[in-house]
Parts: structure tokens; C-alpha cells; sequence
């Protein structure tokens, strides 16, 4: 019988349970990357159990096949167990290390992050900022740094920035660590590349080519499409802000750009296709059946998806208001959601895209290795 309680001892326990269940009936062989990995381990212990829950992209498709779920006894549900473990596993390898078991991933950290990110920036600038400056028009290069000073500006946004990059790495290196050994002898390069294949294409979210299952068990590729749209549309921003980096610093021509120049063209494709990507998902989270959803995990879904949704919007707004008395207030809100986005990557849901790549190169790395050690035909 499924265990009950919700407590991290028995999180485990059940994944356990299920994955061994999952091991000796092995009919979801073909649907993702876990099932392969699950094969070659005759019994799960915990190094692997944190392995196979990140490798998980939570298709659901193997609850919707698995003659074993609800309401038959055994009660196998992977796909909540695994999600369980998985918000667990941000937990355990946050970074720096007193924060492990104080987080926790329910949603509203991260907004009210967020919210408390825009009021300080708000009003630090009220009582810096002349209200003629504030409030005025502003056009031409350098526009924007008449309100905020690039040095405050990029000081604040890169600090920021390079803290959360840090403590992610501090974090993923711990959970690597954690996964046990890896594969000896194995070529890096071919493994990477393969990792890098998987995480672009998204393929083990396709519940084994055919899509994810809905509520209604229907098939379908709207949430890898739409994480392709969010995944992309970030790319792009960053490119965007990239290529005005370089406009600044190697060209000298401040912000803000032309309509139709390479900064603002990069960042209206990602700043679409990160609205499109988060309000597609968000809309499929509501529409999923919610048997094989953990609920607890949900707020820090949702809580990422606003986030994103909200840096993109208020820089749009921004765009369409330069020029004009509002484009002061719309600067500061926009970057106090940029700050309390990049302040909360490494404590909220955003962690699972850094650790799933972690998870899918060892998985390639176990790959290469079975296929160097498989006897010729």
C-alpha cells in the first residue's frame, strides 16, 4: 500500500516503492530516459532515486498507462513521487548551505521576493531621483540612465545576477555529487553532446513521441511546445541583452535603441515567446488532470511562470511608454521584477532546469558506458 504521510522519510519511501514496482514491470520501457536508467539498477537506493526524480520531465504519461495506478491497490503514482522528491531535492542542496530545510517551495517566497525587490528599488529612487527626472520626458541615447544611472543599473542587475549563478552552481555541483559516482572512463564530449541534444529538443517530454497526457488522456505536444517558446524566448532576451552590451561598451550607443535594431528585435521575439510559453503552460497546468500532480509543488510552478510573465509584459510596457512621463515608473518596475527574478532562480522552481541537465549528463554518461561495455555481436 502507498504510504501516506508527507513527510521526506516517507516521500522516499514511497518513490521507492514505485520505482521498483515500475522495475519489475518495466511495460513504460519506451516512454522516457527514467525507465532506461531505472533498467540497469536492480535495486534503488537514494543517490539514485534523487537521479531518476530529476531525469523525470513529468510527461505523466506513464500514470495514464500504468495498470497499476489508482484505483488498483498498489496505488502506483510516479509521476506525483517523483515530483515530491524532486522539490526535495532543491531543498536539500540549496546554497549556501543554512538554508537547507528552511526553504520552502511554495510560490509566495518567490512573489513576495519580487514584490519587496520593486517597492525597495521604488523607493530608493523617489528619494533620489528629482521628481523632474522621475517623472519627465526623456528621448535619445541614454534616456533611461537620466532615471536610474547605468552604474546603479547594471551594478544591481549583474550583482544580483552573479550571486544566483553562483549559488546555482554551488547547487547543482552538490546534487551531482550526490547522485553517487559517475561512469569511469567515459568520453565527455559525446556525452555532453548528447545531454545537449536531449535538453534542446526536449524529447523526454514527449511521453515516448506520442505527447503528454491531458486530462481527458488525449496526447498532445502543447507542453514541450510551449516550454520550447518559454526556453527559447529567455535565450533570445539574453541574446538581446548581450548585443547591447556590446552596442555600449565596444560602440558607445546607450540605450534605448531603434525600433527595428538588433537589441530590440532579440528582445520583442523572446519577450513574445516567453508570453506565449507562460501563459500556454499556466493554461495547461489548470486544464491537467490533477491525479498525478502533487499539489504542494504547484505554487512554485506557478510563482516562476508569473515571474517570467511579468519580466516580459512590463518590458514591453516599457518599450511602448519610452518617450513618455510614464517611462520612469515603468523602468523602475521593470527592473525591480528583473531583480526579484534573478534574486529567487536559485530558491524557487527555476532550479529544476540546471538539475535536469545534471541528470540527463549522467544519464548519458551511463549510456555511453553500457554501450562500451555491451559484448560485439
Amino acid at each position: 500500500m502507498p504510504c501516506t504521510d508527507d513527510s521526506p522519510d516517507s516521500i522516499a519511501a514511497e518513490a521507492r516503492r514505485a520505482l521498483e514496482i515500475c522495475n519489475a514491470c518495466q511495460y513504460c520501457n519506451g516512454y522516457c530516459a527514467v525507465f532506461r536508467a531505472l533498467k540497469s539498477r536492480r535495486q534503488v537506493g537514494t543517490a539514485d532515486m534523487l537521479f531518476l526524480a530529476n531525469l523525470c520531465h513529468n510527461c505523466r504519461s506513464c500514470y495514464h498507462a500504468c495498470q497499476y495506478a489508482p484505483p488498483h491497490a498498489f496505488a502506483v503514482n510516479l509521476p506525483k513521487s517523483l515530483s515530491l522528491v524532486r522539490q526535495h531535492s532543491y531543498r536539500d542542496h540549496a546554497w549556501p548551505p543554512f538554508l537547507r530545510g528552511r526553504l520552502r517551495y511554495t510560490g509566495k517566497p518567490v512573489i513576495l521576493a519580487a514584490l519587496f525587490a520593486v517597492l525597495v528599488l521604488s523607493f530608493a529612487a523617489f528619494l533620489a531621483v528629482p521628481p523632474e527626472a522621475l517623472f519627465g520626458r526623456h528621448s535619445g541615447p541614454g534616456a533611461f540612465y537620466r532615471v536610474v544611472p547605468w552604474e546603479i543599473m547594471a551594478g544591481l542587475a549583474g550583482g544580483v545576477l552573479l550571486w544566483s549563478l553562483l549559488a546555482i552552481g554551488c547547487s547543482v555541483a552538490d546534487f551531482w555529487r550526490s547522485m553517487g559516482p559517475a561512469p569511469s572512463g567515459v568520453p565527455l564530449l559525446p556525452a555532453l553532446r548528447e545531454t545537449l541534444r536531449d535538453a534542446a529538443t526536449l524529447r523526454n517530454l514527449g511521453g515516448g513521441g506520442a505527447g503528454c497526457d491531458g486530462r481527458d488522456g488525449g496526447l498532445s505536444q502543447a507542453r514541450r511546445r510551449c516550454h520550447h517558446a518559454l526556453f527559447y524566448g529567455v535565450a533570445l532576451c539574453f541574446a538581446a541583452t548581450g548585443v547591447a552590451t556590446l552596442y555600449d561598451h565596444l560602440l558607445g550607443w546607450q540605450a534605448p535603441y531603434p525600433l527595428f535594431s538588433l537589441p530590440v528585435l532579440l528582445g520583442s521575439l523572446g519577450g513574445a515567446g516567453m508570453l506565449a510559453g507562460t501563459a500556454g503552460l499556466a493554461l495547461l497546468k489548470r486544464r491537467a488532470d490533477p491525479a498525478p500532480v502533487a499539489e504542494s509543488v504547484t505554487g512554485a510552478d506557478y510563482a516562476l511562470l508569473v515571474l517570467l510573465f511579468l519580466t516580459a509584459a512590463s518590458g514591453f510596457a516599457l518599450l511602448g511608454l519610452r518617450g513618455t512621463a510614464a517611462m520612469g515608473p515603468m523602468l523602475l518596475l521593470h527592473l525591480g521584477i528583473v531583480l526579484g527574478l534573478f534574486a529567487t532562480l536559485p530558491y524557487g522552481k527555476f532550479l529544476h532546469a540546471p538539475f535536469r541537465v545534471a541528470a540527463l549528463l549522467r544519464a548519458a554518461m551511463e549510456r555511453q558506458a553500457e554501450a562500451r561495455n555491451r559484448p560485439p555481436a
